[in-house]
C-alpha cells in the first residue's frame, strides 16, 4: 500500500491512499482519517485500507482523483518520535578521516543515533526555511521506516516485524553550527532543523525482492540544482540494518507506534556513485586536495530526492525543496 497526507489547513492533514503508479489517489475518509490512526489500529484499519488500495489500482473507484505531490504533507506530519541513525559507517570514515580523526572501534557494533525534533516535520516540496546562508546548509539524503510498537528490549530480527511503512527523508544539517553544539557534549539541536520526507510511505511489500532483511537493495538519487550529484546504493553497505537501529532505539524504552526512525547519509565507498550530503563531498575534496572546493547550498538552491523500484517507477515519488531566507514578519502576516 501506498499511503499520503494532504494539506487541509489542520496541523494533520487528511490521509489518502494513493495507486502504485502514484498517478491518482482516494481519500481514506471512511476508515481512517489520520495515519497515526492507522498506525495505531493497524491490524483492523489495514485489510479495509488494503481493500481501497486494491480498488484504486485494478477497479474504478468513483472518487478516485489525480495525486499532486505539491498538495502533499510528510506521510506523519507530527510524529511521536524521530530518531536518526547513522548507518552507513563509511559516511563516518570519510568525514572523520577528512579532518585527521579515528573512527573509535565501538561505532563498528553500535550503532549512532540521535534524538530529532518530531513536532514540526516537512512535506517534500516545502521550503527548506534558513535564517543565515552561513550557517552551512547541507541536504542529507535517506531512508527512514515508521513503526508498530516494538518492546523494550527487544532483538533485530523482532523489531524488524515491528516496521510498518518506509519513506525518504531529507534529514537537513547546518553543519557550521555542529562543532559548537557537540563540544558541549550534549548532541544536536539547533543544528538539525525540520527534516521533510517523501509525498508517500509504502508498505514494505510494495518493494519485493528489493527489501532484503531491513536493507532496501536500490539507488537513491540525488540532484543538486539540477545535476545529478548522487546515484548511491542504499543496501550493500548499510552497517547497520533497520532492524538493529531499531533494537538499539529500544534497548531501554518501549517504541510506539508512529515513531521514526532514520538510516542517516546513504554513502558508497565507491566514489563513482556521488554523495547524499555536501559535507561528504567536501570530505572527499579535503583527502584528494587538502581543502574542500564545493559550498554549501545557498538560498535559491534546490535538492531532489527520488529511489525508482527495478520497473523504473518511482516508488515514494521525490522530495524537491528550494532553500529560503526567513521572511520579515511584516511579509509573512501577508
Amino acid at each position: 500500500m501506498k499511503f499520503a497526507t494532504y494539506k487541509d489547513g489542520s496541523r494533520d492533514g487528511q490521509l489518502l491512499v494513493v495507486s502504485r503508479d502514484l498517478s491518482t489517489a482516494h481519500y481514506a475518509t471512511g476508515i481512517a482519517t489520520r495515519l497515526q490512526q492507522v498506525l495505531d489500529d493497524w491490524n483492523f484499519m489495514a485489510p479495509q485500507l488494503q481493500d481501497l488500495y486494491d480498488t484504486l489500482n485494478y477497479g474504478k473507484p468513483r472518487h478516485a482523483f489525480p495525486f499532486d505531490p505539491r498538495q502533499c504533507m510528510a506521510p506523519l506530519p507530527r510524529a511521536f518520535q524521530w530518531a536518526d541513525g547513522s548507518a552507513y559507517l563509511n559516511h563516518v570514515e570519510l568525514v572523520r578521516k577528512a579532518r585527521g580523526a579515528e573512527v573509535p572501534a565501538s561505532f563498528y557494533t553500535d550503532p549512532l543515533m540521535y534524538q530529532g525534533a518530531s513536532d514540526d516535520l516537512l512535506g517534500p516540496c516545502d521550503d527548506v526555511v534558513c535564517a543565515s546562508e552561513a550557517y552551512g546548509i547541507d541536504f542529507e539524503a535517506e531512508l527512514a521506516v515508521i513503526t508498530a510498537d516494538v518492546r523494550m528490549g527487544a532483538t533485530p530480527e523482532q523489531a524488524l516485524d515491528g516496521i510498518r511503512l518506509l519513506m525518504l527523508a531529507n534529514d537537513v544539517s547546518l553543519r557550521h553550527l555542529i562543532p559548537d553544539e557537540l563540544a558541549k557534549g550534549f548532541g544536536f539541536v539547533q543544528s538539525k532543523p525540520a527534516t521533510a520526507f517523501s509525498p508517500v510511505a509504502i508498505t514494505l511489500d510494495e518493494l519485493g525482492e528489493s527489501w532484503d532483511n531491513g536493507r532496501v537493495n536500490l539507488t537513491l538519487q540525488s540532484t543538486w540544482n539540477g545535476r545529478k550529484v548522487g546515484m548511491c546504493e542504499a543496501g550493500p553497505e548499510m552497517t547497520f540494518h533497520f532492524g538493529q537501529l531499531i533494537a538499539h532505539l529500544c534497548k531501554t524504552r518501549h517504541v510506539r507506534p508512529g515513531s521514526i526512525v532514520g538510516s542517516g547519509t546513504i554513502s558508497n565507498k565507491d566514489w563513482s556513485h556521488g554523495y547524499s550530503c555536501i559535507a561528504e563531498k567536501r570530505a572527499i575534496e579535503t583527502i584528494q586536495d587538502g581543502k574542500p572546493s564545493t559550498d554549501f547550498m545557498k538560498y535559491g538552491d534546490t535538492i531532489r530526492l527520488e529511489m525508482k523500484g527495478r520497473d523504473g517507477q518511482s516508488l515514494f515519488g521525490a522530495i524537491e525543496q528550494e532553500v529560503v531566507p526567513v521572511l520579515p514578519a511584516s511579509l509573512r502576516a501577508k
